[in-house]
């Protein structure tokens, strides 16, 4: 059926700034963003952090999952959402973040590591 003019105003929007942008320089982008976090991830956090997605870029977005190897995830999950972090929790235990090209930056995964890493550190004190 056709779709309501108001509602598909966003998406037309949305559309030309994918169309401006380009599809290339935002999958470049979304690669630099994920190998970043990735790395950061292992930097600080390889002794508490399990990433679950793909290491192989040509078998992932931009999303990547991780679960804690020891400890609470969803307590970590709610803290990480408590302090301004924008994620998802699946069941039984994986939080997923998704450095989104478009509109994150690599000051954004900064924050995040260390708001994870605060995290972690809090939930160990309870």
């Amino acid at each position: 059926s056709n779709p309501p003019i108001l509602a598909m105003t966003p998406v037309l929007a949305s559309l030309e700034i994918f169309d401006e942008v380009g599809m290339s320089a935002l999958r470049e982008k979304s690669l630099k963003l994920s190998e970043t976090l990735l790395q950061w991830l292992d930097d600080r956090l390889a002794d508490t952090v399990e990433v679950i997605t793909p290491r192989d870029e040509k078998q992932r977005g931009c999303q990547v999952s991780l679960r804690l190897k020891q400890g609470d995830g969803r307590r970590i999950f709610e803290s990480l959402e408590r302090n301004g972090v924008i994620c998802d929790w699946r069941e039984p235990d994986v939080i997923r973040v998704a450095p989104v090209p478009l509109y994150n930056r690599f000051e954004d995964l900064y924050h995040f590591v260390d708001r994870l890493e605060q995290a972690i550190l809090m939930d160990r004190t309870l």
